[in-house]
């Protein structure tokens, strides 16, 4: 700052010989920095001076050293240094080099997030009603906010989708991310019970930041039982109070972000008896949706849409085979298709008959007879 072709002195002598031609000056330390003689940013802490050259004097926040105020790349956009933000500072100028993105935790960043999810509507069979319900809270916000601005309500924010395993939650949850081009993020709440103290709140307030870089994003959290049971249920003990300080932590997250902003918030579990009332309220979860297990004619339906890409043997009665799966599950009904076709491939044959479809289907009953029951006939 020294280098400048004339001492200080008369550097700040000339400029100040016109009235317009400084706006500022800022002391740092002991060395007075001219604005207009030094086109100088900062970094992330404070916005601090403004003159007319549109020259932005920031506060930056050095790791290992004191705070600075340092120049920047011709390729640095100075409307884009805002306060928070991370940026990499060469090494030997302290030039702002590059903008960084947010800093997220590395277990945040390893959960499943996928730009716009290949599953459909058509592919979930035996629920209409429960595709019209989860259109209403999260597809018709998204395309169509407009239509509750009019109306003058708000959006809702999250659904809960509850059930005995198998019965299409997460196939319909990602189904909606599909047809609304959002980013699905998903995470267990199993994942989110950590040893450590405040690991589950950060990881909780890192999931909706990432959420909101991703956005128009919808988060599945799968297992929500995992950090929403009721706190009378829990225990005295360390695990169960930071289990809890992640719940409250989730709660603060719903009631803190705007569904204006594309983010929805979608929770699946199989224990809605064991939810904590506060995390059940409208405002954080608007709608609640079961999933009940199959009937004949879902499962007929769900048959249909796992083996229409088989090579079948003509003649085959879909029906006649639902009829003999009980209370299956969807997801056991995929099994039994799998299994089926299994059968021809261990007889070399390029089809599968009926007769493959019945020894499947025997094949998943004795399972569910010999002590691995369908969790179906648990909600019964």
């Amino acid at each position: 700052m020294n280098a400048i072709g004339m001492s200080l002195r008369e550097g700040i002598k000339h400029i100040l010989s016109g009235p317009q031609a400084v706006t500022a000056l800022k002391a740092l330390g002991t060395v007075v920095s001219v604005a207009a003689l030094y086109k100088l940013a900062a970094y992330v802490l404070r916005e601090l001076v403004l003159v007319p050259k549109l020259t932005i004097l920031r506060d930056v926040e050095d790791l290992h050293k004191p705070r600075r105020v340092v120049d920047f790349d011709s390729e640095i956009d100075i409307a884009s240094l805002t306060p928070s933000l991370r940026v990499a500072l060469r090494s030997d100028s302290y030039t702002i080099h590059k903008i960084l993105p947010n800093k997220v935790d590395p277990l945040v960043s390893l959960m499943m997030v996928e730009k716009v999810p290949d599953s459909t509507y058509e592919m979930v069979g035996g629920l209409d009603k429960q595709i019209k319900e989860i259109k209403e809270v999260i597809e018709l916000p998204v395309k169509h906010p407009e239509l509750f601005e009019s109306l003058g309500i708000a959006q809702p924010k999250g659904v809960l989708l509850y059930g005995p395993p198998g019965t299409g939650k997460t196939l319909l949850a990602r189904a909606v991310a599909h047809h609304t081009d959002c980013k699905f993020i998903r995470v267990s709440g199993s994942e989110l019970v950590q040893k450590y103290i405040g690991e589950g709140s950060r990881m909780v307030r890192e999931l909706f930041v990432m959420a909101r870089e991703h956005a128009p994003s919808i988060i599945f959290m799968d297992e929500i039982d995992s950090i929403g049971s009721s706190r009378g249920e829990s225990g005295s003990g360390g695990g169960d109070s930071e289990v809890q300080r992640t719940m409250l932590e989730l709660l603060n997250q719903l009631d803190g972000f705007e569904p204006t902003k594309n983010i929805k918030v979608i929770m699946a579990t199989n224990r809605i008896d064991i939810l904590d009332s506060a995390l059940l309220r409208p405002g954080r979860i608007d709608r609640k949706i079961e999933f009940p297990p199959p009937g004949p004619e879902a499962r007929v339906s769900i048959l249909r849409i796992h083996s229409r890409k088989m090579s079948l043997q003509r003649g085959i009665n879909l029906r006649a085979l639902a009829e003999k799966m009980g209370q299956c599950s969807g997801a056991e009904v995929r099994g039994i298709c799998t299994e089926a076709g299994m059968y021809a491939l261990r007889e070399r044959r390029q089809h599968v008959t009926q007769e493959d479809f019945e020894f499947a289907v025997a094949k998943v009953l004795k399972k569910n007879a010999e002590g691995n029951t369908s969790v179906g006939k648990l909600f019964n």
